[in-house]
């Protein structure tokens, strides 16, 4: 039963979004972040425009000066209509990272003609460049990153203590029964991967997510959602990552033992974040104070949105603790 309400929820904001891209909204200004309607937001701080550049699931784009108020959307991811991805591919839960010069979007495309496995919509994460932030985000030369046959989301990167970038994502819950979190390298440029990707955690590794069985049992949540890595002040490595504590979404988090991404990690035993709050990634504010900007569930005239909150953050310890919500 509890699948079936977790497949009806997706369902519900894979049709919402679904409807939102096709018909892409009018650009608007002065915009409040609480009237924004966005799952999985995530924030790049840009110091050479001193500007917040805001993305997420749909793939567009808004820009702030004060993180108050915003202007958008507007697109900016251009891909290969020749390409496994289609015409109009659905995009989840895009990110922007600069690295070495460079503006790299990662995200998670949908293709609903075409099928990985069963039934399933071949859905997977890729990379496109550009030379600015606000994009257009192009395609580069490897057509895939990870295999066709297996469903990926929610990627992000890190580069880790041996100095070489990784791509960080989820495998889906949907195809292999216990979603999981694992890393693969990535080239030089970005532009492809290299190797074999690795485990890092499985979802039912998690002590406090939880759904129920057939014979209404408590047993471990199966999905892995939106991992974001980061290092504390004293240089401890940590993961967010978000589930479900029976029909409510929940953000929990992770430490790494040995420092890196191999792990071992061990899961938090409690949440992070309050209920119905996930989907979180940490940022810098332009003068310097770490904050994490996250989705909440609200239920308005009896439809269910998503709006992004910012909090702020310490991570002055060993693990970071959450403050109080700014925006």
């Amino acid at each position: 039963m509890k699948k079936h309400f977790v497949l009806g929820v997706l369902s519900f904001f894979f049709l919402s979004a679904v409807r939102a891209q096709n018909t892409p909204p009018p650009y608007r200004t002065n915009v409040p972040i609480d009237s924004i309607r966005l799952s999985d937001p995530f924030i790049l701080t840009d110091k050479k425009t001193a500007t917040y550049y805001m993305t997420g699931t749909g793939g567009m784009l808004w820009k702030s000066k004060d993180l108050k108020t915003w202007s958008g959307p507007s697109s900016i991811a251009q891909t290969d209509p020749k390409s496994w991805m289609g015409p109009k591919p659905m995009i989840w839960a895009a990110e922007i990272h600069e690295y070495k010069g460079k503006y790299y979007y990662f995200a998670t495309f949908t293709n609903k003609q075409l099928k990985a496995e069963g039934d399933l919509e071949r859905r997977a994460c890729h990379v496109l460049v550009s030379d600015k932030p606000e994009g257009p985000y192009v395609p580069m030369k490897q057509p895939t990153y990870l295999p066709a046959n297996k469903l990926t989301l929610d990627a992000t990167l890190w580069t880790d203590t041996d100095g070489k970038p990784y791509m960080v994502y989820c495998h889906e819950w949907l195809q292999n029964g216990d979603g999981t979190v694992e890393k693969i390298e990535l080239l030089p440029d970005f532009s492809g991967t290299k190797g074999e990707p690795k485990l890092m955690f499985l979802a039912s590794d998690s002590p406090w997510s939880k759904e129920k069985d057939k014979n209404d049992k408590d047993i471990p949540n199966k999905v892995t959602d939106g991992p974001w890595l980061f290092k504390t002040q004293t240089g401890k490595l940590g993961i967010l990552w978000t589930s479900w504590i029976y029909d409510v979404y929940t953000q929990g988090m992770a430490y790494s033992k040995s420092g890196t991404l191999d792990g071992p990690w061990i899961q938090e035993k409690v949440p992070f974040t309050p209920p119905n709050h996930g989907h979180g990634m940490m940022f810098r504010s332009l003068d310097g104070k770490l904050l994490l900007v996250m989705h909440s569930h609200k239920s308005v005239n009896g439809k269910f949105i998503r709006i992004p909150k910012i909090f702020g953050i310490d991570d002055s310890g060993d693990k970071i603790v959450l403050g109080e919500q700014l925006f």
